[in-house]
C-alpha cells in the first residue's frame, strides 16, 4: 500500500546546492537540491550513522561529513567507500511552492554496491 506524500518544506527553503534535514513521519531525510532538481535520501550514512544533511553536494552525490563516504542521490548507491551499503531514496513531488516527500522508500533503486 502506498503512503500519502507529506509536506516537508517550501521550495525556497532548499536553494540550489543546498541540503536540508527534514523529518518525514519519524524518518530522518536529507532533502537535496541539485541544479533545481530535488532529491530525498535517508539522512543516515551506512558507514557509521553520521548525518548526511551536514555533508556537501557535488554533481549528483552527497558526501558524509564524517569519513567522506559518498552516495548518488538519484539512486542511493555508494560511489565512494567507506560506506558498505546504499542509502534509501524517497519520491519527491513539488506542488506550487511546497515540497512533498513520500515516506515509503523507493523500491528497486537502491540495489547495488560500491
Amino acid at each position: 500500500m502506498s503512503q500519502a506524500f507529506v509536506p516537508v518544506a517550501k521550495v525556497q527553503d532548499v536553494p540550489s546546492g543546498a541540503v536540508k534535514y527534514v523529518d518525514v513521519n519519524g524518518t530522518p531525510i536529507a532533502l537535496c537540491n541539485i541544479e533545481g532538481h530535488l532529491y530525498a535520501v535517508g539522512n543516515i550514512c551506512t558507514h557509521d550513522g553520521g548525518p548526511l544533511s551536514g555533508g556537501t553536494l557535488e554533481e549528483h552525490t552527497i558526501e558524509c561529513p564524517r569519513h567522506g563516504a559518498r552516495f548518488d542521490v538519484r539512486s542511493g548507491k555508494v560511489v565512494c567507500l567507506p560506506a558498505p551499503v546504499p542509502i534509501p531514496t524517497y519520491e519527491v513531488r513539488v506542488e506550487g511552492d511546497v515540497v512533498n516527500v513520500n515516506p515509503a522508500p523507493r523500491v528497486g533503486v537502491n540495489a547495488g554496491s560500491p
